[in-house]
């Protein structure tokens, strides 16, 4: 999508030469002798006309961004069909253009293609909150069906990008940082370097000039201190090289401003702190000259310890292969090298875009040759992007997930088979499981690394040999998505979760229901609930019980619903007695209850019908009821004297009693009205609420509530566990 045109902006009006129509052609037949040059003029005078006497920001004809952005593509060598859309990309969105007049002119493949382009450009144009969230979706999706959607799109992003000073100042922090975070990263994740780092550079001078400037200053003061140390590196690797029989070709580089930002960020490191601010390149002919060269290197200067990587054996994802190393170079300065290929170092550069190529007659994209150089589908980082969307929930969760899989560097690990499996650095076993099947991170439980059994937190390292151990059920608890770090892996959790916390919600309101219907003498196995679903207007009976479950609907209107002749009756409970220490005897029965002997229950432990007791007999205390579990009953365990085993009496079984819950709730606005919401929807009455800790996302609450027996109180910590605001509930033991 080209810019928007307002009034040309004041000050530098420096124009960038348009390729002439005939240059235009040269270019491509000049890497494509096949190319269809009628093809390609019917375009190239087609731009033109349609866009006529439009102008962009920059007050320049508008087909010039057209044309430019078919002239980016052409320096990357692709294909007839991708420069012809490359023309064309924005007829159909800016002028009366339709896809069936692209199809007559220019054949499907090209027609199909600027639908594709159009389509994205158009997402572009919608509400910043959309277009985070629905609309990448659909970007995502659209360009991993055809990658040359995607290189088109990259290259008109480049250009506006270029021209982007005469666009008006509140929209260029949107599109910079847009920029920053989908395009740069999407043309990284298929390896187009050369791109991605121009946009990225591009974007950081809109985004924070200031801190470009200040970086920019301190690489020119390096440069003045370290300059003539640097200047006869080259020589001297090449000279080695020579004199080894190795054949190479080295040059210096310079970290790029916003690379050098990046990394202060990521690693808090002050810039005197960083290695590899200067580096160097050696291109040599075949594969095992990188390894010999390495040795060269090596013994010319000393490595520094763990600062070598082998990215040829165990490629990059976006099929990057290089050995990196970094040595202690002249005057004690750190300096990195980089040793690959001619051939590597095209794909370092350029990504998919390097693997277009004339064979056979015909030219296109060369699938044998690229996985003969042990490459892989240059869209499987795009499909683990659509595998993210199909496990996610929209909205910026997934953003986030998508961001995750696009930005973080990356380890290599293996099955106990040999698989290489690539993962982003840090991640752990789970996102392994995930990398492998959907269905080995559901029933994960534990892992092995390198055959020892290690914490499912462990940090996975290059090289380490992974096993999951697997369960027989899906297991994934809520708080395992803290032990992921890849988008696929917490979607995948996420949605587990949710599935099984659905579960959850409905055996629980149907047990609610159940409930409330048999304290009213009734059976929902006597009624159907067809009629109450249509009065409810709620599709399916697990929908009605997962609402009764949640909360948003109560019990007592389902069951009046169901039987009219209940309405108004079913608030009324039955009478019961509290149990409590004035009337101990009626509740109790057992050993130790001598006459005189005061009997009460513990409040360490809050002992109620259902729970297996004992009572202890104290001097001057009497006897005190406690939960078997308590764990006060330690400071007795030597003294059997004190011991006296203790029943509940069919009274207890009509009364009333007190369970102590301890409770973990998240720190939000709305979360105790949850808690107690839930609460009083399974039956129970609070009577205190005690706040024990208070921290900014979590805070620790004792709750006192009355329950019938063990198995309410049970049923109300299953409730409260189903609820997204509670993340621990247990009953007090001491």
């Amino acid at each position: 999508m080209a810019l928007p045109s307002p009034a040309e902006a004041p000050g530098v009006t420096k124009r960038i030469p348009v390729l002439r129509q005939f240059e235009l052609i040269e270019a491509v037949k000049a890497y494509d002798p096949t190319a269809d040059e009628a093809l390609l003029n019917r375009a190239y005078v087609y731009a033109m006309k349609m866009h006529g006497s439009q102008l962009r920001a920059s007050g320049d004809p508008y087909f010039a961004h057209p044309i430019q952005v078919a002239g980016i593509l052409t320096d990357y060598k692709l294909d007839t069909a991708t420069i012809v859309t490359a023309l064309l990309h924005d007829v159909v969105e800016d002028t009366s253009a339709t896809r069936d007049d692209i199809a007559a002119m220019f054949g499907e493949e090209v027609a199909s293609l600027v639908e594709g382009v159009t389509k994205l450009s158009r997402l572009e144009l919608q509400a910043e909150h959309t277009r985070q969230a629905e609309n990448l979706r659909k970007f995502i999706l659209a360009i991993s069906r055809d990658v040359r959607v995607l290189l088109v799109k990259l290259a008109d992003r480049l250009h506006n990008m270029r021209t982007l000073k005469y666009v008006k100042p509140e929209k260029r922090e949107r599109i910079s940082r847009e920029t920053l975070e989908v395009y740069a990263p999407l043309g990284r994740s298929i390896g187009i370097h050369s791109i991605a780092s121009e946009l990225e550079e591009l974007a950081f001078e809109h985004l924070n000039p200031t801190a470009r400037t200040a970086i920019e200053r301190r690489l020119e003061a390096l440069k003045l201190e370290h300059g003539r140390a640097t200047d006869g590196v080259a020589r001297e690797i090449e000279q080695a090289l020579s004199e080894a029989g190795i054949p190479a070709r080295v040059y210096g580089r310079q970290k790029t401003p916003y690379s050098i930002w990046r990394k202060l960020q990521r690693k808090s490191v002050g810039f005197s702190s960083l290695s590899d601010i200067y580096g160097f390149r050696v291109l040599v002919e075949f594969e095992d000259d990188c390894y010999r060269a390495l040795g060269v290197i090596h013994r010319a200067w000393p490595m520094v310890p763990e600062r070598f990587k082998d990215f040829i054996s165990t490629p990059k994802s976006n099929n990057y292969r290089s050995l990196h190393t970094t040595v202690v170079g002249p005057g004690g300065l750190r300096i990195e090298m980089q040793i690959r290929t001619e051939a590597m170092d095209r794909v370092a550069e350029d990504g998919v875009a390097a693997h277009w190529a004339y064979k056979n007659k015909s030219y296109g994209f060369d699938q044998a040759a690229m996985e003969a150089e042990g490459g892989r589908d240059p869209l499987q980082n795009l499909r683990h992007l659509v595998q993210v969307i199909e496990h996610g929930e929209g909205g910026e969760d997934w953003v986030e997930h998508a961001k995750l899989e696009m930005y973080l560097d990356q380890v290599f690990v293996f099955t106990p088979k040999g698989t290489l499996i690539t993962l982003p650095r840090g991640g752990m076993a789970l996102d392994f499981a995930y990398a492998v099947h959907t269905e080995v991170g559901d029933t994960a439980v534990g892992v092995k690394v390198n055959g020892e059994l290690k914490p499912m937190r462990t940090q996975l390292q290059n090289g380490d040999v992974v096993e999951i151990v697997r369960g027989s059920k899906r297991e994934a608890p809520a708080d395992w998505r803290s032990l992921t770090v890849t988008g696929r892996a917490r979607s995948a959790i996420r949605r587990h979760i949710r599935s099984s916390e659905r579960d959850e919600f409905q055996k629980l309101g149907k047990a609610t229901l159940e409930q409330t219907l048999s304290r009213a003498g009734k059976a929902l196995s006597e009624v159907t609930l067809k009629a109450t679903l249509e009065t409810l207007a709620i599709a399916t009976e697990d929908d009605l019980f997962d609402a009764i479950g949640r909360g948003r609907l109560p019990a007592n209107r389902v069951a009046e619903t169901l039987f009219p002749g209940l309405k108004g009756t079913l608030a009324a409970q039955p009478d019961r007695k509290r149990i409590g220490d004035a009337q101990a005897r009626l509740f109790v029965r057992g050993g130790g209850l001598t006459p005189g002997v005061s009997i009460h229950f513990g409040a360490c432990c809050s002992p109620v019908p259902g729970d297996r007791i004992v009572g202890i007999l104290e001097p001057d205390t009497g006897l005190t009821v406690h939960v078997i579990d308590c764990q006060k009953l330690a400071d007795f365990a030597d003294d059997d004297s004190v011991w006296n085993d203790l029943q509940w009496t069919p009274q207890a079984e009509q009364g009333v009693a007190v369970a102590r819950f301890r409770a973990t709730i998240k720190n939000a606005p709305g979360m105790l009205g949850q808690v107690a919401t839930v609460i009083g929807e399974a039956g129970g009455n609070i009577l205190n609420l005690k706040m024990a800790l208070r921290q900014s996302d979590f805070f620790d609450l004792d709750i006192d509530v009355e329950v019938t027996d063990a198995k309410h109180a049970t049923t109300i910590m299953a409730a409260l566990r189903a609820n997204p605001s509670v993340d621990t509930v247990e009953r007090a033991r001491g």
